[in-house]
């Protein structure tokens, strides 16, 4: 690993390659970074305890950091015991959203009616019209309209579409950040981080790739883990070169993934680490699966594995709405050939090839992504230029994935590396 003496502790940052140290506290200051960046008002700090399943707390603490408006926590709270399955989730969250449209809130119904539309099954028809009036929503709040999105054509093979993207761009950019989500996220959810970065200075261009909002639903496009190649579309269409890639979510494997095959990603920050996505998937499961699983598949006994994961699914509505929903974002049609497919979602095998400057983010509580992936991913990079690593801790309430609770936070840690790594590059 050139120059990459790394280390890390809880609530620090190490940056290797040119000694760059920052100690980061909840309250503390930043280099690098004007006042006004460092006290966003829409960007609220702290973790709270709305609902006890800690899948749909999350979720409420989600919606609640994107938008920041405090009268959420009260409302969330209120109709939280009312919520025991995702069919009381839907109507209780599509009741916030009207409240809210009729109080005049667009902003806060757009993310109460996405929250409604979270958990729906793939095959619901009230889907897709709710995630279009979602991002309406969104855009009427910002002075947008559909025109602002571009189409960045997309051929892989037989499959051909597009991928929906923004540009947010500064008078005066001092680098090119390309953004992408994880999983199962919008573009126009993650607005605020765009702002953020385009305030900060950069050119911000934020693509939906295969799998993910309209790319999945308007273009039809599967999830692909070959990531470079929709990271190379966005790069051809709109001429870039030397950029800074940024994957929030399962993003965090996406960008590790297109900065090993794509040189043309200088810049690597995985918002969080997201090393093994089978390995997040089987901790989900009961512990007599999480043994069997993985020799079923081995041995290609793929009728037993759809009896073993459909019994699971059978005990667990979080199970049951996650193997819809990851069939249906893949394009696979059985538990199986999801399970198949979602083994070649790894960095294990392709980190050493990643020879850019990198930025790992993790918190140390969070509940998709074991920790255990955070060191990995470090071990795995062994040929970077430079390589940082920032776990986040309760105390700064940013130990959830993707720091939800503090996402200011993350933002202000990674606009400080970019920041410090655009320093480097200048001449002497």
């Amino acid at each position: 690993m050139d120059e990459a003496h790394f280390g890390f502790e809880v609530g620090h940052v190490v940056a290797a390659a040119n000694a760059w140290l920052l100690l980061q506290e909840p309250s503390g200051s930043l280099p690098n970074m004007t006042p006004s960046l460092l006290s966003r008002p829409d960007l609220p700090i702290g973790y709270h305890a709305i609902h006890p399943d800690v899948s749909l707390n999350f979720q409420m603490n989600r919606c609640f950091g994107l938008v920041g408006d405090v009268s959420m926590l009260d409302e969330m709270r209120t109709v939280a015991p009312r919520i025991t399955t995702y069919p009381d989730w839907h109507r209780e969250f599509a009741a916030l959203a009207q409240q809210a449209l009729a109080k005049g809130k667009v902003l806060k119904a757009a993310y109460y009616l996405r929250s409604a539309e979270f958990f729906l099954p793939a095959s619901d028809p009230q889907r897709k019209p709710m995630c279009e009036r979602f991002v309406q929503l969104v855009l009427d709040h910002y002075g947008m309209n559909a025109g602002d999105q571009h189409r960045v054509p997309y051929a892989d093979g037989p499959v051909r579409g597009f991928l929906p993207t923004y540009r947010f761009t500064p008078a005066q950019p001092k680098g090119v950040v390309v953004f992408c989500g994880g999983f199962d996220s919008y573009l126009e959810e993650l607005f605020p981080f765009f702002f953020w970065f385009r305030d900060a200075g950069y050119d911000v261009v934020a693509f939906e790739g295969p799998g993910q909002g309209g790319a999945l639903f308007d273009a039809g496009l599967p999830m692909t883990h070959e990531w470079e190649k929709p990271v190379a579309a966005v790069l051809d269409h709109f001429g870039l070169s030397d950029v800074s890639l940024i994957g929030g979510s399962m993003g965090g494997y996406f960008a590790i993934r297109a900065a090993a095959f794509e040189p043309r990603v200088q810049r690597v920050v995985a918002f969080d680490v997201f090393f093994d996505a089978f390995d997040c998937n089987l901790r989900l499961m009961p512990a007599a699966a999480q043994l069997l699983l993985p020799i079923l598949l081995r041995l290609r006994l793929d009728v037993l594995v759809d009896a073993l994961a459909r019994r699971a699914a059978k005990r667990s509505l979080l199970i049951e709405w996650g193997l819809n929903q990851a069939m249906h974002v893949t394009g696979t049609p059985t538990p199986a050939a999801y399970l198949h497919a979602i083994q070649l979602y790894t960095a294990a095998e392709i980190s050493s090839r990643v020879t850019q400057d990198v930025l790992l983010l993790a918190g140390s509580e969070d509940h998709y992504v074991p920790v255990a992936q955070f060191y990995k991913q470090i071990s795995a990079l062994t040929n970077t230029r430079s390589l940082t690593a920032r776990l986040f801790t309760r105390a700064e309430s940013a130990q959830n994935h993707c720091q939800a609770g503090n996402f200011g936070l993350a933002l202000q840690v990674i606009t400080a590396w970019l920041d410090s790594q655009a320093a480097k590059a200048q001449p002497d």
